[in-house]
């Protein structure tokens, strides 16, 4: 049980990152653990469990091995009432349905409308701290809804501030005020933003400062200036939580400049969410009757509940007669209404190829590119694996796959599920997995450099034919390079032979790129395939990974070129 007593600001799951991710975790825990009690023993041996598992990526502290299975499921599980703890580990109906239910956007929508502080779950203080009386995702969804549009910055300094639903008005007022002068402002956003920031943390936690209360966990450096970097830290992790979480729901935008607004066709599930669910918390101090709702998953009513909102929903997205859909039970409108949906999308994506691949999104491919490098987009790593899908959709031909969950508009909404590469690449005599990740230094290498190449097994295996794999992050670890350099000399069968991985960095992609936007003729499938080649044939002359890395680098800058 979480205590809110050092609590000032709200606060939002940040494990999983993608909610989606909880997915596959949920499962191994219930086939595992089901009945068996929580404990130390129990956690560190799902960690282990976990920790070999083609979706997760990493091992866990391991030092703390239960400590890192409680950060997997005490969070996000728990408190969203997926699984229940106690007395034993016991998978919920709203975790089961999570799991097999096609409408999983909606699950979602129910149980973060559900979240509260305090709950039974998140105490209330004993004494004389910051009040919540909140439902913290209903309220954050009603400030984006209150002003059209709302961005990252505006939640992160002063949405969090709204501990409790009556400070909304004061918030509003605060996010106003902010614009007026944002204007005042102009050319020195970042320094007039980080000086709001600093001084809302040092006003909310000015009893900490005065009392030298300021030693941050896990280091030794007890200056002002460190106890203030960490908590805008944690300020942007929160908001970046909130905002991929409340995303993921289907409700919500986000453009490339960080905005949130709501999506237009879901405008009347947002109206109807804001006019009929309390705000007020309840049950905070009974747990049977606060998880007897949080385990209900009809609760909250939602306006796809409704039996005339499903009706009008239905004639607006298929053909079908009145007469028809008056026979339909509820359910079964929903599943139609899904399948609907679903199939307009795939229109939109189809359509989408089109375009890309005749290059009429070059431009803005490589825009979001840029964006990235600034970090002017939200949620970084779902961006970056979308836009080389659309890069590589646009390089070669092919039918090229991407590892995503798309909205009803057919943009990014959140990576899926793990346990297979971000983008798959069809070329009829051969295949390609390609990897895109953020991380770098000796993280990227623990993160990434096992799982690349057990993904491109499970591809050659269940594609049967000759598969590569492409790399690319902003900068390629050198342990990364060692270590794919061996994979293209050992031949080890749990990978279906060698491992041709060929590890490239954003600047050098986008180099590809360029040149095939300049190239005076379409460029084909044997011209990637030839970069493979090249990398396998260098490996076998070369007695070194930097050289090998070198050449394999030159080439790929070159790779139009025939000599090269």
């Amino acid at each position: 049980m979480a205590s809110l007593n050092n609590k000032r600001m709200l606060f939002f799951t940040t494990s999983p990152r993608t909610p989606f991710k909880m997915i596959p975790e949920i499962e191994l825990l219930d086939t595992n653990f089901s009945g068996q009690k929580w404990n130390k023993v129990s956690q560190i041996e799902f960690m282990n469990l976990l920790s070999k598992e083609g979706f997760f990526n990493g091992n866990g502290s391991k030092n703390n091995l239960d400590l890192s299975a409680r950060d997997r499921i005490n969070r996000a599980p728990k408190s969203l009432g997926f699984v229940r703890l106690n007395p034993s580990i016991k998978l919920t109906e709203v975790g089961n349905l999570f799991i097999t239910s096609k409408r999983k956007e909606e699950i979602l929508l129910r149980q973060l409308l559900k979240f509260q502080l305090p709950s039974p779950f998140h105490t209330a203080p004993t004494y004389g701290n910051t009040k919540f009386w909140i439902k913290p995702y209903l309220e954050i969804l009603r400030l984006i809804y209150h002003f059209g549009t709302l961005n990252f910055d505006e939640i992160m300094l002063f949405g969090l501030q709204m501990t409790s639903y009556e400070m909304f008005d004061d918030v509003v007022k605060m996010i106003d005020e902010f614009r007026i002068n944002k204007v005042k402002n102009k050319g020195k956003y970042k320094q007039f933003k980080n000086s709001i920031q600093k001084n809302i943390i040092i006003e909310l936690f000015d009893k900490e400062i005065n009392n030298g209360q300021i030693k941050i966990r896990e280091s030794n450096d007890i200056s002002i200036r460190k106890f203030i970097s960490t908590k805008m830290s944690n300020m942007r992790d929160y908001t970046d939580a909130c905002c991929r979480y409340l995303r993921s729901t289907g409700l919500i935008n986000i453009s490339k400049g960080r905005s949130l607004s709501i999506t237009k066709e879901k405008i009347p599930d947002v109206e109807f969410i804001l006019s009929t669910i309390d705000r007020n918390p309840i049950f905070v101090d009974d747990e049977k009757q606060y998880t007897k709702v949080l385990y209900n998953p009809e609760l909250p009513v939602l306006y796809t509940d409704n039996d005339n909102a499903l009706t009008k929903k239905l004639t607006e997205y298929t053909d079908m007669s009145l007469p028809h859909i008056n026979k339909l039970t509820i359910n079964e409108k929903k599943e139609i209404l899904f399948d609907a949906i679903e199939d307009k999308k795939q229109n939109i994506l189809n359509q989408q190829i089109i375009n890309i691949k005749n290059y009429q999104q070059y431009d803005d491919i490589m825009s979001t590119f840029d964006d990235i490098e600034q970090k002017n987009v939200l949620d970084i790593p779902l961006i970056l694996e979308w836009n080389t899908w659309r890069a590589m959709t646009m390089l070669d031909g092919g039918t090229i796959t991407a590892n995503l969950k798309f909205d009803d508009n057919g943009n990014p909404m959140s990576t899926a599920l793990g346990n297979m590469a971000d983008i798959l690449c069809d070329y009829d005599n051969y295949g390609l997995t390609v990897e895109v990740t953020t991380s770098k230094g000796q993280k990227q290498y623990e993160m990434e450099s096992e799982p690349v190449s057990r993904h491109l097994a499970k591809y050659k295996k269940e594609s049967d034919k000759d598969a590569y794999c492409l790399f690319i992050a902003p900068t390629i670890n050198e342990a990364c390079i060692a270590h794919f350099f061996m994979l293209h000399k050992m031949n080890i069968n749990f990978y279906g032979g060698k491992s041709v991985i060929v590890p490239i960095d954003i600047k050098t992609f986008k180099k590809m790129l360029t040149d095939s936007y300049k190239a005076s003729y379409l460029p084909n499938p044997q011209q990637v395939k030839s970069l493979f080649d090249y990398s396998l044939e260098i490996a076998e002359k070369v007695d070194n990974e930097i050289d090998w890395y070198t050449k394999v680098t030159e080439k790929a800058l070159n790779w139009l070129e025939p000599s090269c």
